[in-house]
């Protein structure tokens, strides 16, 4: 089989050449790269990588195929892929298909055989940038200036290219048998939780049926009535794409929610949208946090926890009013990675308690937002 060349345009000029694989075509985005030595089905499935081109920083990826269960969305969510090595014939018991035709039928550009670890040395020291990835168009200046016309990540809506076109039950995906023993020994009431979806991760949805809670996914873009309408026990903000600040009307519907005393639990984006609504800022960081190994101190307990993240902003701490407080701090770069109402029962992280994949040293956040409804 006869594999096309593809190459990638970064912004600033620079150009790699290497094997294209998946589907054949052009794409633009933003480059970014992720750490994780494993989980790369779950970082394509993951939409808050809408936007974004993809590098994962381990040289193999492919080895154990693609599965239905792993998958974070219905589809995969970013623009491009980059790896050193596609590894095309996979070999797991899980495996129902190849990264190769998982990708190509879901018209998703990759290419490989390219110096990753020169690439991520360059988004370390220059910071992500938009790149373009093709397999029609091997004109590098015609590539670079189209890479230079890309349209910047900040200030970009894309929750509203993500987002479930309406409401829905969800049901744990079939997997209501992994509730835990003790819940159903106990007979512990299920909460009812109005999960506002910006693009999430459907493990965070597994964690809140798996601690005893009955949920209910609304658009990420309804109004803090229709949220309310469903007489919620708790309010859960998710992960998703893009710049938070360019999420005005959302931030307004979150500022409601924050004074009806009902409890809210958000995570990734759903934690700088609650910053956004408590009076504070974002920015964006200069490469992210994206991989499953960043650590973070809690605050509350003096301990270290290793977890799971993905994200391009954060919370400007000195910006946030003085009725909120840090919980969680990143110990690589110091930035916030949780905050919580001093009086509301209000608190959100940065990272990513579900992992899917990575860690679990913080899947005790769902059982504290359960125990704040109670």
């Amino acid at each position: 089989m006869t594999h096309p060349t593809a190459k990638l345009a970064l912004e600033d000029g620079t150009i790699y050449t290497g094997i294209g694989f998946g589907a054949a075509g052009e794409t633009a985005g933003e480059v970014v790269f992720n750490t994780s030595l494993s989980g790369y089905q779950e970082v394509l499935t993951d939409p808050s990588y809408r936007g974004q081109i993809v590098t994962m920083t381990c040289p193999q990826i492919g080895n154990t195929g693609i599965n239905q269960e792993d998958r974070e969305s219905p589809k995969p969510q970013v623009q491009g892929f980059i790896v050193r090595e596609a590894d095309r014939r996979p070999s797991n018991y899980r495996s129902e298909t190849s990264l190769q035709q998982y990708l190509e039928s879901n018209n998703v550009l990759g290419i490989e055989g390219i110096d990753t670890r020169s690439l991520v040395r360059r988004l370390r020291v220059r910071g992500a940038m938009n790149g373009i990835l093709s397999t029609t168009c091997l004109d590098d200046a015609e590539l670079v200036r189209r890479a230079k016309s890309t349209p910047p990540m900040l200030g970009r809506d894309l929750v509203k290219e993500v987002v479930p076109e309406k409401s829905f039950v969800w049901k744990n995906g079939g997997l209501d048998h992994l509730l835990t023993k003790e819940i159903m020994a106990t007979g512990t009431s299920k909460h009812r939780i109005v999960a506002m979806d910006f693009g999430m991760k459907w493990n965070i949805l597994r964690c809140l049926t798996h601690v005893g809670c009955e949920v209910t996914v609304v658009p990420g873009t309804a109004c803090a009535a229709e949220v309310m309408k469903h007489k919620p026990d708790g309010i859960f903000l998710s992960n998703g794409p893009g710049d938070p600040a360019a999420l005005g009307p959302i931030i307004e519907n979150i500022h409601q929610l924050c004074n009806t005393g009902t409890p809210i639990f958000g995570i990734c984006l759903g934690h700088q949208l609650l910053g956004h609504a408590l009076g504070g800022k974002t920015f964006k960081l200069k490469f992210g946090h994206r991989g499953a190994n960043q650590p973070v101190l809690n605050k509350l307990t003096n301990q270290v926890e290793i977890t799971t993240q993905n994200h391009g902003f954060a919370v400007d701490l000195p910006s946030l009013p003085k009725d909120v407080e840090a919980t969680h701090i990143n110990l690589n770069d110091q930035t916030l990675e949780g905050l919580r109402h001093k009086t509301k029962p209000i608190f959100c992280v940065q990272y990513h308690p579900e992992a899917a994949a990575g860690p679990h040293d913080s899947t005790y956040l769902f059982e504290e937002f359960r125990k704040s409804m109670e």
